[in-house]
């Protein structure tokens, strides 16, 4: 990576947390949508970051979002495991043959298709672990799964409006 894509990923990333924190931290539509702008932050890095990095990348960003929500790692433990299944969700939805390793992660480089697909299957398996975590019980299933369809939502909706106003 460049001195450039660095500085550029990082000014990304600290724009996603920095909007959830001060902005989407009250963004909540009729007690079921939530909106989780920060796993943007996790979805923009590029490929070529080692997984061990990506996992302790994820991880401090879950505990600094935790920390702010006081959620006791609730979000740290849906982001590693976001971060985890990140390989497989790129391997199966992304056909780009051959440049897998210096792809990256934006609307501009993918197409509005594959992002689209990219955030929305990613933001799914975040909002799935998250919102089954903290239900904890079988008994709020339906709640639960009106909160994971219209979190998916709103946040898939909400990084991909960021895309088309950060740009690289």
């Amino acid at each position: 990576m460049t001195l450039r894509e660095i500085v550029s990923s990082l000014l990304l990333y600290l724009l996603y947390l920095v909007l959830q924190i001060l902005v989407a931290h009250s963004v909540v539509l009729f007690d079921y949508a939530f909106c989780f702008i920060y796993v943007g932050c996790i979805l923009v890095l590029p490929n070529e970051i080692s997984m061990t990095w990506l996992l302790v990348i994820a991880f401090v960003t879950g505990l600094i979002v935790d920390t702010f929500y006081n959620t006791l790692g609730m979000h740290a433990a849906a982001t590693v495991l976001m971060a985890y299944m990140r390989p497989l969700v790129v391997k199966r939805q992304i056909d780009v043959p051959g440049v897998e390793s210096r792809i990256a992660f934006s609307m501009s480089e993918l197409g509005f298709g594959a992002f689209f697909r990219y955030v929305l299957i990613m933001v799914l398996i975040h909002h799935t672990a998250l919102f089954l975590i903290e239900a904890s019980s079988i008994s709020l299933i339906v709640p639960t799964l009106m909160r994971i369809g219209a979190s998916t939502l709103l946040t898939t909706i909400s990084v991909i409006l960021i895309q088309f106003f950060a740009r690289r």
